[in-house]
């Protein structure tokens, strides 16, 4: 049972926000814990701070999969882990045209960002060359924002990305530090922090979010919400897990809607000012109640994820324009 229970005071923890105060941990547990009653003074007050800082437009973003199925990686929610026995396409990095083909989709699709993502524990300088060589072109001739997620990263590597042209670097945390250890072993909760800071010494805008749904507690969410504000992460996506049979998390529960959007709400409220995205497994796990997401988030992905499928493009323009939204391009 929530702790705040009338409209008033869900908007003067909205207010509380846009103050620049931090909320208390009760606080947060208060909007994760709202007895769903109370969703929509609780969506109103996310979405007065949305709109303070974001007007009602809305970000789209597209992920291409640059390299598929062969990562050493034995994270438990993803099926290209060394670990997932998922049938996954697996292939190598793609080529340069192959790349800039994906970048002409985004633009095609309204997506003002293209997210050139691999999976593995960090690129080889053959990789990087690939990746390099794709963004600068697409940089001379697209009017395209470029995201990069290509693991934890070398000494040098940054840089070069930052030289090439990628604008944003996205590793996310994906879920507390005290439950790290039970969602992967190949590397640690602390080398995802230092890849994130290491991206924003060469002026690339950090990009981190959680994973929702992975055994973590009301109060370890909290603790995401917080430990993102604390790394000054520019955009914060949040992704609902989408269990995929083989994977050692395919047994895994979905994230109830009305859950999903008091987590959207939560972030909102403790990072106020962020790009907050809801992304991966929205379509499995908010379902009917997508639109809703929109008055926390101001973001979302388009097309196909990494491995699942995501909605028709045109569902997500109409939820934009039925909501009286638009569309916001070529931003980060």
């Amino acid at each position: 049972m929530s702790t705040i229970g009338v409209n008033l005071e869900w908007s003067s923890l909205g207010q509380k926000a846009l103050n620049g105060d931090r909320l208390t941990v009760e606080e947060g547990l208060a909007v994760l814990e709202a007895n769903d009653d109370e969703l929509l003074p609780l969506m109103q007050a996310a979405f007065n701070v949305r709109k303070h800082y974001y007007g009602k437009k809305v970000k789209l973003n597209m992920i291409i999969n640059a390299k598929s199925g062969l990562c050493p990686e034995d994270c438990g929610y993803c099926s290209q882990s060394i670990v997932s026995t998922a049938p996954v396409s697996k292939y190598t990095m793609l080529d340069k045209e192959t790349l800039l083909a994906g970048a002409r989709e985004a633009l095609a699709r309204s997506a003002g960002t293209y997210c050139i993502v691999a999976a593995g524990k960090g690129p080889t300088e053959r990789e990087l060359d690939q990746v390099v060589e794709a963004v600068k072109e697409i940089r001379d001739t697209m009017a395209l924002k470029i995201c990069a997620c290509l693991g934890i990263l070398k000494d040098g590597q940054a840089e070069r990305l930052a030289e090439a042209g990628v604008h944003r670097y996205n590793h996310n945390l994906n879920t507390s530090k005290a439950n790290y250890p039970s969602i992967t072993s190949t590397h640690t909760y602390d080398q995802r922090v230092e890849t994130v800071e290491k991206v924003k010494t060469y002026g690339m805008s950090p990009c981190s979010g959680v994973i929702i749904g992975m055994g973590e507690t009301n109060e370890e969410i909290v603790e995401m919400a917080y430990a993102l504000r604390e790394l000054d992460a520019d955009s914060i996506p949040i992704n609902f897990l989408n269990a995929i049979p083989g994977t050692p998390l395919e047994k895994a529960g979905r994230t109830p809607a009305m859950k999903a959007l008091k987590v959207l709400a939560l972030f909102r409220f403790i990072c106020p000012s962020k790009e907050i995205r809801v992304a991966g497994g929205r379509e499995v796990n908010l379902r009917t109640l997508q639109p809703l997401s929109l008055y926390a988030a101001n973001s979302l992905f388009v097309g196909d994820y990494l491995t699942t499928a995501g909605q028709d493009v045109s569902a997500d323009h109409q939820i934009i324009e039925d909501l009286g939204f638009e569309i916001e391009l070529n931003a980060l």
